[in-house]
């Protein structure tokens, strides 16, 4: 199985590489390798907003758009900007090896 990198910064800039196998979740690559800030109340069920993330702009026109459940679910998240997402709902594939996300200071 193919394994893929992604980059989270947290809010005080720390840098984390992580891999994980392909079709994982951004959620799912945080809570596997025990990455700060993302809580994942819901489990990957886009049922909550505690696996928020923003993304980099050199990756945000590369993921499909938010669905309306998602964009629901972000009105509850605190600090919203335009690249934000759920990190449940960015599905990782070869096209995202190396995805750089930002966890925000509070879920």
């Amino acid at each position: 199985m193919k394994m893929l990198k992604v980059k989270f910064i947290d809010h005080e800039e720390t840098e984390r590489v992580v891999e994980v196998a392909e079709g994982k979740t951004v959620m799912e690559a945080a809570i596997d390798n025990m990455v700060p800030g993302i809580d994942a109340e819901c489990g990957g069920a886009c049922g909550c907003a505690t696996c928020h993330v923003y993304v980099h702009e050199a990756w945000f026109d590369k993921l499909p758009a938010k669905e309306d459940m998602e964009a629901s679910m972000l009105d509850f998240a605190e600090n919203v900007k335009e690249t934000s997402r759920l990190g449940c709902q960015i599905k990782l594939d070869k096209s995202l090896d190396g995805l750089t996300v930002k966890t925000p200071e509070a879920q």
